[in-house]
């Protein structure tokens, strides 16, 4: 259930950061990394795009129940082999 609720936040919150990028960015600043490597003028609000989308992606797993599957699928190679 707390995985369903978190889900549910985290689908809320990820197309305020894709839709509000430029209001994260004025109220946060920007960040040093995604501007070197993302791109010149633009690479802080992207970086927020990106993790709005990967908030919805993880907020719809977490609310169907898939997320368990994926992350194991994820991190199964780092797993020891029993």
């Amino acid at each position: 259930m707390f995985l369903k609720i978190f889900g549910f936040i985290l689908f809320i919150v990820g197309p305020l950061l894709v839709i509000k990028a430029e209001w994260f960015l004025e109220n946060f600043g920007r960040v040093e990394w995604a501007e070197v490597h993302l791109g010149s003028e633009g690479g802080t609000r992207l970086l927020y795009k990106l993790l709005g989308l990967l908030f919805i992606f993880l907020g719809l797993t977490m609310i169907f129940g898939l997320f368990g599957g994926i992350a194991m699928w994820i991190f199964s190679p780092l797993m020891p082999k029993s």
